[in-house]
């Protein structure tokens, strides 16, 4: 089974590294869709990737150290079954459609800044 994800890229903090972890690069996009008002860069590179399932726990420790603390910031994964949603320090991880998961993480994402309009990854 595949897990796939989107990271922005500006959420890294910088000295961070993502290594060691086989992951697959289906597309890389720049837009504007950053707050600016919250600190965040208008224009953000987003990266779509998958990475083997058994790989999951060990992207997701990755990104809790790597991900920014400030600035309102998360990545999330998905598998068939599972969806994944890290944050800074902390990852929420819930079957696919449990809404109760989600709003959880949700919850959270407001506490560390995200905008309600960027809590938006697929259910």
């Amino acid at each position: 089974m595949t897990v796939v994800g989107t990271l922005i890229a500006e959420s890294l903090r910088v000295g961070a590294v993502l290594d060691d972890v086989p992951m697959h690069v289906n597309k890389i996009a720049r837009a504007e869709l950053g707050d600016v008002s919250r600190g965040q860069p208008r224009t953000w590179t987003i990266v779509d990737f998958a990475i083997p399932d058994g790989e999951a726990e060990s992207l997701v420790r990755c990104l809790e150290e790597a991900l920014q603390v400030t600035g309102g910031w998360y990545c999330d994964l998905r598998s068939d079954d599972e969806t994944f949603v890290i944050f800074a320090g902390r990852t929420f991880r819930y079957p696919r459609g449990d809404e109760a998961g989600r709003a959880a993480a949700i919850a959270h994402g407001q506490t560390v800044g995200v905008p309600v309009e960027q809590l938006d990854w697929p259910r």
